[in-house]
Formats: structure tokens, sequence, C-alpha cells
């Protein structure tokens, strides 16, 4: 990014920021399907200038109800629901094992709207997952294989020795899905947008399944604030 669109940055942030307590937002209006909703927000979240609109906070719990948060990056949505990948023997992997309910949220402050999501996750393919590992660069698809992740090392020597070892044993070929690396989708039960308003006063709609998660059929309640 040139300083120039370093500072168009700043400066389209600084605009939006207040604008709810200032100027008041526009009041959230109910479209029929919620992933509509969702992509017309992101791509907002995209236009308005924010680092990683696709950042999201993805909360996993034990089995027994202890409950954990880390940020991940959203890598695609559709019908089926919120896409992910991690390391299958992470932390968040071996929660959603033991405990396949999760939820996620976005927050894109200067836009002040948020976006919070709850539902059943469930491993994608192997061929999905090979899809998109294809598309990382390859330092990345390096690492998958250099990291075990959420486990620990001695020092950092000890991981760059790891990530020598995968360099050198892919050396002039294509990087392949390792078998302990893939993708998740989070298929909702339910879908929150909230849009900041002035004094408080703040736009919250509710959309769960009519019947099933996979049928596309929404109810919608506008929740008070």
């Amino acid at each position: 990014m040139s300083k120039f669109d370093d500072l168009r940055t700043h400066l389209r942030a600084i605009r939006t920021l207040t604008r709810g307590v200032t100027h008041g937002l526009p009041v959230l209006e109910a479209a029929a399907d919620p992933y509509d909703l969702f992509n017309e927000w992101f791509r907002d979240a995209e236009a308005s200038g924010l680092l990683l609109p696709e950042s999201m906070a993805l909360a996993t719990a034990t089995g027994d109800g202890r409950p954990s948060v880390r940020m991940v990056l959203l890598k695609g949505v559709g019908p089926d629901g919120f896409r992910f990948f991690t390391n299958y023997g992470s932390h968040k992997a071996l929660e959603l094992d033991d405990n396949p309910q999760a939820s996620l949220c976005f927050h894109w402050s200067v836009l002040e709207r948020q976006v919070r999501i709850e539902g059943r996750v469930e491993r994608l393919s192997a061929e999905d997952s090979a899809a998109y590992f294809a598309t990382r660069d390859r330092g990345s698809q390096i690492g998958a294989w250099a990291s075990a992740q959420s486990r620990p090392i001695a020092d950092r020597a000890g991981l760059e020795a790891r990530v020598a070892e995968a360099e050198a044993r892919f050396d002039g070929r294509d990087v392949p899905l390792p078998d302990f690396w893939g993708g998740y989708v989070l298929v909702p039960d339910r879908i929150e947008f909230w849009q900041g308003r002035a004094n408080r006063l703040h736009d919250r709609l509710e959309y769960t399944p009519r019947h099933t998660p996979h049928d596309g059929s929404w109810e919608i309640a506008r929740l008070q604030p």
C-alpha cells in the first residue's frame, strides 16, 4: 500500500468513526436472505479501508463448557455457511472435535456494525480443503507443514529448523495438502446483524432458520437494543 493509499484509508476511517453519534446511521432494513445482507456489509467493510475486514472472532468450548476465543480469517461464505481453515491438531480443532458448536463475531468499528453467527461446525471435504490450500502462497503452505499448531516448542530456532526441513522436503515440487490440516464450515442456526445508532438505540436483526439450517428459509425478528 502506498503512503497515499494509507492516508486515504485513515481519512476514510476518521470520517466514518463517529457518524452514528453525530449524524445517525441508516436504519437497518431486513433482507429475505441473511447471506445477501452479509455480503453487502462485507463489501462495505472492504470499501471502508479497514485492514483485514475478513477477521472474525471464533469462539469454541470444551465438552464441559470451558470457552476459548481467537481471531481467524473468513475464507468463504455461501449457502452452506462460513468457512475457515486450521491445523486439525490445534486447540480450536480439538475443541470442535469434542463440541462442534461455535460462534463467530465480525466487528467493523468504522461502520459501527457487528455480525454474530452461531451454529454447528462441520469439517469440509479433503477436496475443498485441497482447493483452498492450493491458493495459499508457498510460504504459508510450508508453514502449515512445519507447525504442529498449539503444541509447545523449545525456541524459535526449533521452529525455523522445521521450516527448513519442510522446504527441503518439497524443493522443486508443489506443496501438497497436509493430512492434518483443512477447513471447517459453520452452518448457522442464528445470525444477528447489529447497526450502531445514536443514543445507543441500535438496530438489531436476528435471523433463524424457519425449518432447518440448510433449507434457505429464515424467520426475522427485530431485537431491542
